[in-house]
């Protein structure tokens, strides 16, 4: 089952409340999706760990009811 952008807004929200979140799609089926995801959460943290609280931010749905994610991390000052 596809996976609606405000879905995934809210995971992340509530895992980084002070993120700003842009999500585009990347085709009109609701399971691929750019995410532009800045925090002040991802400051002195390599790019692998920053992804990698995304994922966990998505509580396991990637891959599943999201397929695919183009994720761009950036840290917040």
């Amino acid at each position: 089952m596809p996976m609606p952008a405000s879905e995934i807004e809210a995971l992340l929200k509530a895992a980084f409340p002070d993120a700003e979140v842009v999500l585009t799609p990347l085709a009109a089926d609701d399971d691929h999706y750019r995410a532009v995801v800045t925090s002040a959460a991802f400051k002195g943290k390599t790019k692998v760990a920053q992804h990698q609280m995304v994922y966990a931010a998505l509580q396991g749905k990637m891959g599943g009811e999201l397929h695919a994610l183009m994720l761009q991390t950036v840290a917040k000052d």
